[in-house]
């Protein structure tokens, strides 16, 4: 027998586990439906719901009657007993949300993203994160876990964020966010938190292999493969913005300007950035990409040229995402992609002339809370598992 089998601490958890996770995943149930679903005896099932309960993880909901014998307790997840916080870190929005174990948002601030250091946009998400707190009635410190959504690629080693051009200096954002917020504390890639949002609640759902591609401020990608995210050997799967922008007479060349090691040569032309100049050489006095794309609903014929000439370029990444990831679904994201309405002639257009390749592109119905609710499904996965790690010692 395995040692940690004989450890009789450690197979009450792993139980107890069990049945949370069965709770967790089909709600309400009796200690004989738990018994079951699970393979467990009853008087397991019975002594690991008394030793959840007395710790306030599960609780009583109710009755069931009608059936053959005594009346049976129903019992389930006490969502409200633990909560975790998600954080999306953008440009100009920062959005804190603070959930229960179910992933409710008991509470949710968001704030415009005014910081010009690392240590003024640390403070800045420490103070939304106290007011998502007061909203949801909890103390902060009394927060399991907490995930951050951020641009770049997190270094554990060095605790560092790299390709992340658009936050503000000094390079030192991970360290002052472990101090400002003084919690267990996770920080991730916010577009593959969003693919995990999308996978929770949106197109992803269901789907064991799906790219979310995110064009916006920056140009990003989250992979889903077997149904877990994908990161790669070092945190970069998805750092699509590096793909070469290839010339081609009806989208232009790569913006000369553009420093491929800064935000790459495909984020330089097809990110809202790269969309406003292209509005800019075309004669357009526009200041934003949603101004853009305003236009061209609108009519304007300037306006609609620049969208067709958005739409070859990511008609073109899709393809090279498609070529290499064969995913069932590509869901577009961000500001400027989720203009699918505007976009998805051309893009299909661009997609048929590259060959034989067709991948079903999609657009994301989540808005502006996906890396949130990515945030959020990341903090209560990483919860459960520090409340029974805690629970075996």
């Amino acid at each position: 027998m395995r040692r940690d089998l004989a450890n009789p601490r450690l197979l009450r958890v792993l139980n107890e586990r069990r049945l949370l996770d069965q709770l967790h995943e089909h709600g309400p149930a009796s200690r004989a439906d738990l018994a079951k679903s699970t393979g467990l005896s009853k008087p397991t099932v019975s002594a690991a719901l008394a030793g959840l309960a007395e710790d306030g993880l599960v609780h009583l909901v109710g009755e069931v009657s009608g059936r053959p014998g005594p009346v049976s307790s129903l019992y389930d997840v006490n969502a409200a007993s633990t909560h975790v916080a998600g954080i999306d870190i953008g440009r100009d929005w920062i959005r804190v949300a603070v959930a229960d174990l179910r992933g409710a948002f008991a509470g949710r601030t968001d704030g415009r993203n005014t910081a010009r250091t690392s240590a003024e946009l640390a403070a800045l998400v420490g103070e939304l994160a106290g007011a998502a707190a007061r909203e949801a009635e909890v103390e902060w410190r009394s927060i399991t876990c907490a995930v951050v959504g951020s641009p770049g690629v997190y270094d554990p080693v060095r605790g560092g964020l790299d390709f992340a051009p658009n936050l503000p200096g000094p390079p030192d954002l991970a360290d002052r966010l472990h101090a400002a917020l003084g919690v267990d504390l996770v920080i991730e890639n916010d577009i593959n938190l969003a693919a995990v949002g999308e996978h929770a609640h949106g197109a992803g759902r269901g789907k064991a292999n799906f790219a979310l591609v995110s064009i916006g401020t920056g140009v990003g990608m989250g992979i889903v493969i077997n149904g877990e995210l994908y990161v790669g050997a070092r945190g970069a799967a998805g750092e699509v913005s590096y793909i070469p922008a290839a010339d081609d007479p009806l989208t232009g060349p790569p913006a000369q300007d553009a420093d491929p090691f800064t935000h790459g040569a495909t984020e330089a032309a097809t990110s809202a950035p790269g969309v406003v100049r292209a509005a800019r050489a075309a004669g357009l006095e526009l200041e934003t990409a949603r101004e853009v794309f305003a236009a061209a609903a609108e009519g304007n014929e300037a306006a609609r040229s620049v969208v067709e000439a958005e739409g070859r370029r990511i008609g073109g990444l899709l393809v090279a995402v498609a070529a290499v990831l064969d995913p069932e679904v590509i869901v577009l994201s961000g500001g400027v992609g989720r203009n699918l309405d505007l976009l998805g002639a051309s893009v299909e257009r661009r997609i048929a002339e590259l060959g034989p390749l067709r991948p079903r592109v999609v657009a994301s119905a989540l808005g502006d809370s996906g890396v949130l609710l990515g945030a959020v499904a990341h903090a209560k996965s990483r919860a459960w598992d520090l409340i029974f790690d805690a629970r075996k010692h």
